[in-house]
């Protein structure tokens, strides 16, 4: 079974739990994910199966799509419900939605982030969570993170008795952002604790929440013995890249990997970032720019 099985991953599961029961229940031993959910969000988590699993990287690498809730008033150590309390600051008065919605637009674009405590980056070595849980100081990287754009979603919701004041929120953005840092850093340019108290992945480009089989469907649909047409094949999973049908002279170079002349492509391919190399019709190769030699194409992955 090769391809691309869009799932649901509902709270209180993690990715590698999805995997983990999938495997039992598709009776297969090459499957991976495609970017980490913390155990309470839900939402689309796309898993690649047998030679699926060699567009794992690529895929991790696309646009995604979170909605949500932010939390002004209190603070957690995780920047999310699963943390404690380390800050509070209840709010005397409601601010104004049009102060949160400016707020949000000077964290659009290509801005910096310094990934929580609570999370798996390395630092020499270990993950940031081992420092966090041994109380241990480290200097944590600034990671550089693509914000398409993040957008209040309703109207603000101030509770006179608690202090906070809540939103519902959108974000689309790009590789190795962390919401609950953006919901902290939003907070922090309004002078406030701020918390993302749910959050939701609707998309991970190409697949949205409709595209999905949660776990239990994905039994159902096995067991039925027609799992197949809920699966997206490798040429579907590429859909957004130029495909290109090799010429004969070039096929035996492309089965084997070759580092090829620009020159020997389309025109039209020559430019692209990527494109699709077919052999009879069969998805062959994943080839693009040299990142060394100017004017050279190699492959980015082989099938």
């Amino acid at each position: 079974m090769d391809g691309i099985l869009p799932l649901w991953k509902e709270k209180g599961m993690t990715s590698h739990d999805c995997v983990f029961k999938l495997r039992k229940i598709l009776g297969m031993k090459k499957i991976g994910h495609t970017g980490t959910l913390d155990p309470n969000v839900d939402g689309v988590l796309p898993i690649c199966l047998g030679k699926g699993t060699k567009l794992v990287d690529l895929l991790m690498d696309k646009s995604k799509l979170y909605t949500g809730e932010i939390t002004l008033g209190f603070a957690t150590d995780t920047e999310d419900l699963d943390g404690q309390i380390i800050d509070q600051a209840p709010l005397t008065k409601e601010i104004l939605a049009d102060k949160i919605d400016q707020a949000m637009l000077t964290l659009q674009g290509d801005i910096e982030q310094i990934p929580p405590m609570y999370s798996a980056v390395k630092v020499n070595g270990r993950r940031l969570y081992d420092y966090a849980r041994n109380n241990e100081e480290v200097e944590r990287p600034v990671r550089h993170v693509r914000i398409d754009y993040f957008n209040r979603t309703s109207a603000v919701n101030f509770d006179k008795d608690s202090g906070y004041e809540r939103f519902n929120f959108a974000v689309k953005c790009g590789k190795g952002t962390y919401i609950r840092t953006l919901a902290t850093d939003l907070g922090r340019s309004l002078g406030l604790p701020a918390t993302m108290t749910q959050l939701t992945r609707q998309g991970s480009s190409p697949f949205v929440s409709e595209d999905c089989l949660t776990l239990a469907q994905v039994q159902v649909a096995f067991d039925q013995g027609d799992i197949d047409k809920y699966l997206w094949s490798i040429d579907q999973a590429l859909s957004q890249y130029p495909k290109w049908e090799v010429s004969e002279n070039l096929v035996h170079l492309v089965e084997n990997g070759a580092v090829l002349a620009a020159t020997q492509f389309p025109l039209e391919l020559r430019d692209s970032r990527a494109f699709v190399l077919m052999i009879k019709g069969q998805v062959k190769a994943l080839y693009g720019p040299h990142p060394t030699k100017t004017g050279q194409m190699k492959p980015i992955k082989m099938f």
